[in-house]
């Protein structure tokens, strides 16, 4: 099948930062095949269908470079505590207590989620596995849905006197073993959906499961995605048990190389900075979760400005409370404003980067999607900002990050399928997927004995 976008506004995120108005977009298969006005483009496809995207803006499908998809059933059952006591009293208990169903609800319903606010990349951290089959619940739930990205089986081999549930416990050798597996199922070049390594953090980790994780990571070339000075917490461990930081640490022991995509860094200083670069690291850069667990403000201008690809991320729900990247991508740029009181520190075209190219580069996914370019993938998010918040508009970038709240998408293309027309998933029953979470969210805090009032929602009409 062959579509038109018609005589949209294109925010291209291309090499050139070209902002294309009244300008049309030709998808052929899973590709960009053409850019350029409605008529050349019907003259040329005169079988494709068009969809007329006047006063509409077009931007690469964002990419969410750090999620926990179980989080979905959580959010707000964590308010108001730093992440330590967030883990031990909230987040662990409840991941302990994770089924196969409760996985593929808040799966689906956080890839329901991201699609309806324009996200067509995730990266999942699926780091809780009290019982086999909930990676591929979470690799199910992408292929539902038509979303992209990897999904990362992570696992804690370590961590009792800090407070991990034994539970969540595994030895390194049946995680990598779980892992091994279901990469060689999953993964094929090109793949929309692949498995990549999620070693925890260094307080949940011992040195021989990162040693024996980057020698599969290098085996088999994936991604290999990790916490990083997230809390002050991490730098006293890491002081503690090895007289470094942990960024150092790593560093030290081998683990840290290109492939490698660090989550949070809020606490790196200008060494840990400058090894992540050498070592041509990425970061993934979570601004509401770091700021709604009070772990501090990730140094994001010092980061880029050393060369770091960097990546906007949601964090799991229960620790940001939805999956949008339009909510991050304003924190990203008012959160460091406001911090170093300079205005131009952090604009909207740097948030809008990292959501999109810069979030691209950081999963090692530049070449395919990230831009609006003749050849990449047809991943792409159609935002219709005439509504009562967004209007008027004077600049598109500006209002996409300054101004947009997320419902804004209208339609959403991932590998040049539409999965969302006119606010409507093509690729889900999005009210059952509603329903079947709230149930799953319900069940899975009673039984883990968190304080709730789920049930209310329950039977409440949508």
């Amino acid at each position: 099948m062959s579509l038109i976008l018609a005589d949209a506004c294109l925010v291209t995120m291309n090499p050139n930062w070209e902002i294309l108005e009244r300008a049309s977009l030709l998808v052929e298969a899973d590709r960009i095949a053409g850019i350029g006005s409605r008529a050349s483009l019907s003259a040329r496809a005169p079988e494709a269908e068009i969809l007329d995207c006047a006063g509409m803006i077009v931007i690469p499908g964002m990419v969410n470079t750090h999620t926990h998809l179980f989080q979905t059933l959580l959010k707000g059952p964590g308010d108001d505590m730093v992440l330590k006591k967030w883990f031990a009293c909230m987040t662990g208990p409840a991941a302990c207590n994770l089924t196969e169903a409760d996985v593929s609800a808040a799966a689906t319903h956080g890839c329901v989620e991201s699609i309806r606010s324009g996200v067509t990349t995730l990266v999942d951290f699926m780091y809780a596995h009290p019982r086999p089959g909930l990676t591929r619940a979470v690799v199910e739930a992408y292929e539902a849905t038509g979303m992209r990205g990897f999904v990362c089986r992570g696992f804690l081999t370590d961590g009792l006197q800090y407070g991990v549930p034994e539970p969540l416990i595994e030895t390194v050798q049946a995680a990598l073993a779980d892992a091994r597996a279901q990469i060689l199922a999953q993964n094929r070049p090109g793949g929309r959906v692949q498995v990549g390594l999620a070693p925890c953090m260094i307080w949940s980790l011992d040195e021989a499961s990162l040693h024996a994780t980057r020698a599969l990571a290098d085996e088999l070339g994936v991604l290999v995605t990790i916490h990083v000075a997230e809390t002050p917490f991490e730098i006293e461990v890491a002081a503690e048990r090895y007289g470094r930081t942990d960024t150092a640490y790593l560093s030290d022991i081998g683990f840290l190389k290109p492939d490698v995509l660090a989550v949070h860094c809020v606490q790196c200083g200008s060494a840990d900075i400058a090894l992540l670069a050498r070592h041509g690291a990425k970061v993934s850069h979570n601004p509401c979760s770091n700021m709604y667990l009070a772990s501090g403000l990730a140094p994001i201008p010092a980061m880029r400005k050393a060369g770091i690809p960097v990546g906007l991320a949601s964090d799991g729900p229960a620790s940001s409370n939805n999956h949008s990247l339009f909510q991050a991508m304003k924190f990203a740029a008012l959160t460091q404003k406001g911090f170093h009181r300079d205005p131009e520190i952090m604009t909207a075209r740097d948030a809008l980067e990292m959501a999109t190219i810069g979030g691209a580069r950081a999963v090692g996914l530049e070449a395919e999607i990230g831009s609006i370019e003749l050849g990449k993938k047809a991943d792409l998010a159609v935002v219709d900002l005439r509504d009562a918040f967004a209007s008027p508009i004077h600049d598109p970038v500006s209002s996409l990050v300054y101004a947009a709240l997320g419902h804004e998408t209208r339609h959403v293309l991932i590998d040049g399928r539409l999965v969302m027309r006119d606010r409507q998933l093509l690729s889900a029953d999005e009210g059952a997927v509603r329903a079947r979470a709230q149930a799953a969210a319900a069940d899975l805090t009673r039984r883990a004995g968190i304080a709730s009032r789920a049930r209310i929602w329950c039977d409440a009409p949508a």
